[in-house]
């Protein structure tokens, strides 16, 4: 009998592939001379601001093995216009985004200037390299305090570089906090970072002049997305275009954004060319022209009473969005919603405004905004235990929206347009499993015992709330193959999450076959040509959800189907280990056959499709396929939710600082996790780990060094400091608790981005609860420290 495999720990079935030096990507495609593949190079700005007086390309022209080269005046029709602003919103009043080729002026440095095509990469980098340009310089507008200042503006249209401001409310803050008996003020900052994948961005794109048809490979989070991009600026139809998205070394939210220049470039070149067309970016560019996030800075008023209970909350923040802002609001949205986190403000208002700066633009990465509004959130609790005297984590407690009250409508407006309303959850059974787990109530022995050593040991604690599953759609179609074997296409594309493995495990549980026949394709417009993308902790609620239906569909047939060959009831049977089965009894009938038996033929072309031919099935007094029939034995369907689901986790840490370096080490982890209904442990705790590792990243390592120019300082893994396996928690001590969302049929929530949104706030508290200094700004460097040591002393 086969196993039920939902909610057990089934190795990925991805990895034996990549393990093996087997996997795929974007530049492993159309290689070798055979190929004919032709090579971009792009020319990026050198300055963060300057108007483009001339551009000379004349010596490009006659260097051999260069095919073309194109500035903007090379550009026509939509290809000419500025690139799309994905996500409009009523409060983005002033929306900018930048050209596939800067137009009269560069606005960071690393902005597209010119492109050129060539024999191969090295002959296009030497091409870039003999292009002359003159620019007039502009003061640059580098960090939020000389934005917010605007003595000089990034757009001269854009006023104060306040590309939006918006405000949502639930009751009335400022009286709420003017009446509480206590009040604090907290300033606190986040600082700029990036996602850096080991694979960064690429696309390689070959047109086909015989059929007028464009296929393009991408390494995107959203293949759909790019599709309709090029098909809109390249003046195709849709139906003749193809995104392929093969393996991709890693997204973290950079390759969601779409579509990037060179993914118009690209296909343009391979078709004015008429010769397959590479780009493959590194690590410098990367740096420097892709997507970057998480600089914010908040104000926080904060009323209470003399428990602890939040009676009113009014949050301030400037929300650094860079030169352009391709993506709308949603970062600086999901931190003024998401900040609330698993509690019940008495009121609240937040307030942002979001500022241009003459830097590379923001879009969301891993926690997308939630990172900043979870730090804001958990310094203020424990500012407030601080102030009380009472313990962390009873002052958490004292906030929480209790399990009786779900679903808990907030009365705001989350990022997908709909209500912030909470699903399900049980935030006090979170927070004993994580008190638990981590050993809260005996830490403070601990940390005596560690003070008569000389060390110093810190305790820390942080609760988020994660709006998963947005909408507004996913499909899944699953197709059973005359063999047995099972074909399950979704829209969503893959970046390590192991959607091979747990889309499987729901297909191979519904049509009951053993999971080794089932093979899931992903990121194929070919295959799945509607979907949306792999964003925001989606995959798990959306893909999970259509493929459970269209599974469910496609067993539905094959009983059907079954049924009528076998002369038994639907309802008496039941499909294991691959054989629909008269219950009770040793009568069988493969799913194979089933598929064969659902395609009537009238030409036999092997020994299977014999038994659906013509004088071998099928009742005479009837059509072969009936009016509301189709062939094959497959199912397609798709998930649409009303609103998002929410997960929740709390996370622990013990950190030491070291008396005389400053130097931050952690000592244990822990994590407790609540996504619902979990399809397999071992992949959501992997998920787990590494947003730990990013989390630990963002707290002590990850930051944009801007100098006043716009130049970054730090443009590479010499000077961009991540948190290699010493750095690390060896272990993490991870519990789950389940609570299921009644938004959708399997009662699963999002897991993705997990692990990194509470790592900042966890880690700084535990950093104050060591030192015994208010920890306001992250990441926070061992010298950092050092400097609030001595600003502490001289006090």
């Amino acid at each position: 009998m086969t196993t039920k495999l939902f909610g057990t720990k089934v190795p990925r079935v991805e990895d034996q592939r990549f393990l093996r030096g087997k996997g795929r990507y974007v530049d492993d495609v159309l290689v070798g001379t055979h190929a004919g593949t032709l090579h971009a190079a792009v020319l990026r700005s050198p300055h963060a601001h300057a108007r483009i007086v001339d551009i000379d390309v004349e010596a490009v022209l006659s260097l051999d093995g260069v095919h073309s080269v194109w500035t903007y005046d090379d550009l026509a029709g939509a290809m000419a216009e500025p690139l799309p602003l994905l996500i409009p919103h009523p409060a983005l009043t002033h929306g900018r985004t930048q050209y596939a080729l800067a137009k009269d002026e560069v606005n960071y440095v690393g902005e597209a200037i010119a492109f050129v095509v060539a024999d191969d990469r090295y002959i296009a980098e030497d091409a870039v390299d003999r292009i002359r340009v003159d620019y007039e310089f502009l003061p640059p507008v580098v960090g939020i305090d000389a934005a917010r200042a605007a003595t000089h503006l990034v757009h001269d249209d854009v006023p104060g570089n306040v590309g939006a401001r918006m405000e949502q409310k639930n009751g009335d803050a400022p009286a709420a906090i003017a009446a509480a008996p206590r009040k604090l003020s907290l300033d606190l900052t986040i600082e700029r970072s990036s996602c850096q994948p080991m694979e960064g961005r690429g696309v390689v794109a070959r047109w086909d002049p015989d059929v007028g048809r464009l296929t393009v490979w991408s390494s995107t989070q959203t293949s759909t997305g790019v599709r309709g991009c090029i098909a809109a600026r390249l003046g195709l139809d849709l139906a003749n275009v193809d995104v392929v998205t093969p393996d991709v070394g890693g997204g973290f939210g950079v390759k969601i954004n779409h579509p990037w220049p060179e993914e118009l470039l690209v296909p343009m070149a391979a078709r004015v060319l008429g010769r397959p067309v590479k780009f493959t970016e590194d690590r410098r560019e990367h740096f420097i022209s892709s997507a970057h996030e998480r600089g914010q800075v908040h104000h926080v008023e904060v009323g209470f009473d003399d428990d602890g209970r939040v009676l009113g909350l009014d949050v301030q923040f400037w929300h650094d969005h860079g030169a352009y802002s391709p993506y709308g609001l949603i970062v600086p949205i999901i931190t003024a919603t998401q900040l609330l986190g698993p509690y019940k403000p008495g009121a609240y208002r937040v307030v942002f405004e979001s500022l241009f700066t003459n830097t590379v633009m923001v879009t969301p990465y891993r926690g997308a905004g939630r990172p900043q509004g979870c730090f804001v959130m958990e310094r203020t609790m424990d500012a407030i235990a601080a102030e009380l005297g009472l313990d962390r984590a009873a002052v958490r407690a004292t906030n929480f929206i209790q399990p009786d009250e779900f679903p808990y409508d907030h009365g705001l407006v989350f990022q997908d347009g709909r209500e912030l309303e909470y699903d399900s959850g049980d935030y006090p059974a979170s927070l004993e499993k994580i008190k638990a787990l981590i050993g809260w109530d005996d830490f403070p022995a601990l940390k005596a015992e560690a003070a008569k050593e000389g060390r110093r040991l810190g305790i820390g604690l942080a609760c988020y709330v994660e709006g998963t599953g947005v909408g507004p759609y996913e499909g899944a179609h699953v197709h059973v193959e005359t063999s047995g074997k099972v074909k399950v296409a979704i829209g969503l594309t893959t970046q390590g999450q192991g959607h091979a493995t747990v889309f499987a495990q729901i297909v191979a549980d519904e049509l009951g076959v053993p999971i080794e026949d089932v093979e899931v394709v992903s990121g194929d417009t070919r295959k799945m040509p509607y979907a949306v993308g792999t964003f925001a902790s989606r995959a798990a609620v959306m893909s999970g959800s259509a493929v459970h239906l269209a599974a469910k569909a496609t067993k539905a047939k094959a009983l059907r189907i079954a049924a009528e060959a076998l002369e038994a009831d639907v309802e008496d049977l039941e499909i294991s280990d691959g054989l629909v089965r008269v219950r009770g009894t040793d009568t069988t009938l493969a799913l194979g056959t089933v598929a064969v038996l659902s395609n009537p033929l009238r030409y036999a072309f092997d020994e299977a499709s014999k038994l659906a031919t013509q004088f071998v099935v099928g009742d005479p007094g009837k059509p072969p396929v009936a009016k509301d029939d189709e062939p094959g034995l497959e199912g397609r369907d798709f998930y649409s939710p009303q609103r998002a689901t929410f997960a929740s986790g709390m996370h622990a840490v013990i950190v030491e600082t070291d008396p005389d370096t400053a130097e931050i080490t952690i000592v244990r982890y822990a994590v407790v996790h609540d996504c619902g209904k979990i399809i397999n442990p071992m992949i959501v705790e992997g998920q787990i780990h590494g947003g730990v590792a990013q989390g630990v990243g963002g707290a002590l390592y990850e930051r944009m060094e801007y100098d006043e120019s716009g130049q970054l300082q730090n443009a590479s893994f010499m000077d961009f400091l991540m948190p290699y396996v010493t750095e690390v928690p060896s272990t993490i001590e991870i519990d789950h608790l389940e609570t299921p969302s009644p938004l959708n049929p399997l009662g699963i929530k999002g897991a993705g981005e997990a692990g990194v949104i509470p790592g900042s706030a966890a880690i700084a508290a535990a950093i104050e609860d060591a030192e015994g200094i208010t920890i306001t700004a992250m990441p926070i460097s061992p010298s950092e420290l050092h400097a609030l040591r001595l600003t502490k002393e001289t006090r």
